[in-house]
């Protein structure tokens, strides 16, 4: 399991040019951190899917989540259904996926999964009576009653990345 945990002081000048993808990153000397981001590429296994939520859920408790919150629940059934779609709908052609995690400027929250499988997620009819299916149906209502958005883009490197944006509104950690 690769992990990655950093802070970043501004982006890279193509995050304009390519809305669609999470921009490259460059250092600064600014004192000020503009974001913090955390990543972990996992094997794209059904028992990789608990290991995203637990991490997704102790990088934004460090970044003062409280894990009770209601948020933090939606985020958790949220990264859930991302990282089993990543699993389960690449049909064996990614090996592995990666959860990004990213906050700017303390304003939003943006949570990712990144595999290597060229299709993107279909919306399906609501006629269509099915047992699976309804994850992006949930993630787009979870981040819409949030106040947030559900976003995604085919990767450079020919996969896809699907990722949750949600205003940042940390409930303050009751001092003991």
């Amino acid at each position: 399991m690769e992990r990655r945990v950093a802070r970043h002081d501004r982006w890279h000048s193509d995050a304009k040019r390519n809305p669609g993808h999470w921009p490259r990153r460059e250092r600064d000397s600014v004192a000020m951190a503009d974001h913090q981001e955390a990543s972990v590429t996992l094997p794209s296994d059904p028992a990789s899917v608990p290991t995203a939520r637990r991490f997704v859920a102790e990088v934004l408790t460090g970044w003062g989540l409280d894990d009770a919150a209601e948020l933090a629940d939606a985020i958790r059934v949220i990264v859930s259904e991302l990282a089993t779609n990543a699993v389960l709908h690449t049909r064996g052609q990614s090996p592995t996926f990666t959860v990004d995690v990213r906050l700017e400027r303390e304003e939003l929250l943006h949570i990712g999964v990144t595999d290597s499988h060229p299709r993107l997620p279909r919306r399906l009819p609501a006629a269509v009576q099915q047992d699976n299916g309804r994850g992006m149906v949930i993630i787009r209502v979870l981040a819409a009653e949030a106040g947030g958005r559900l976003s995604v883009a085919p990767t450079e490197e020919g996969g896809k990345r699907v990722w949750i944006t949600l205003p940042w509104t940390p409930v303050p950690l009751a001092s003991c």
